[in-house]
């Protein structure tokens, strides 16, 4: 009987020593099973990014139109719908979709603009519903042009006309 025990022991070791996992003990009397859930939740969101537009320099009057565009980058979650807006701008006198490009310093001049959704298209405003661009999110970046034009018009004095513009994308 002792052979047979240290055997046993022997096959023991052996199994335990080729499974890597000393002490774990082997049971036959059956099994039982449980299950459990994994979740995460995922909330929709949004992101905006915009690079600046530039009409260059002009020299002498504005007599005819000038344009430029710029690109505004949205990523959403996916199958997350979208609005983005552009608001007035700090130019003084702008309201709506009515904007102004300010003179600097004590020169109280100003430049009007447009900003549209396409070339020659709608105004772009910061209504939703009546003047914003929709889409819907694929988790991707999604560029969306934005085109500007200063109509020509009355020349102010030389000098560096700006308005700052803040996208806004509502989702």
């Amino acid at each position: 009987m002792i052979n047979l025990n240290f055997r046993r022991l022997l096959v023991a070791t052996v199994i335990t020593a080729l499974c890597g996992q000393a002490g774990a003990a082997v049971y036959n009397n059956g099994s039982n099973t449980a299950t459990f859930e994994v979740t995460m939740g995922l909330v929709a969101n949004c992101s905006v990014t915009a690079a600046a537009m530039n009409f260059g320099a002009r020299v002498g009057v504005l007599t005819a139109a000038v344009n430029a565009t710029s690109d505004i980058k949205v990523t959403c979650t996916n199958t997350t719908p979208f609005n983005l807006g552009l608001n007035e701008g700090t130019g003084a006198g702008s309201s709506g979709t009515t904007r102004y490009l300010s003179g600097t310093g004590s020169n109280t001049a100003k430049v009007q603009f447009n900003l549209s959704q396409s070339s020659g298209g709608s105004l772009w405003g910061n209504t939703q519903g009546t003047d914003t661009l929709g889409g819907t999110g694929n988790g991707s970046e999604q560029t969306l042009t934005v085109y500007g034009q200063i109509p020509a018009q009355a020349s102010p004095a030389p000098d560096t006309y700006k308005s700052t513009i803040t996208a806004t994308v509502y989702f």
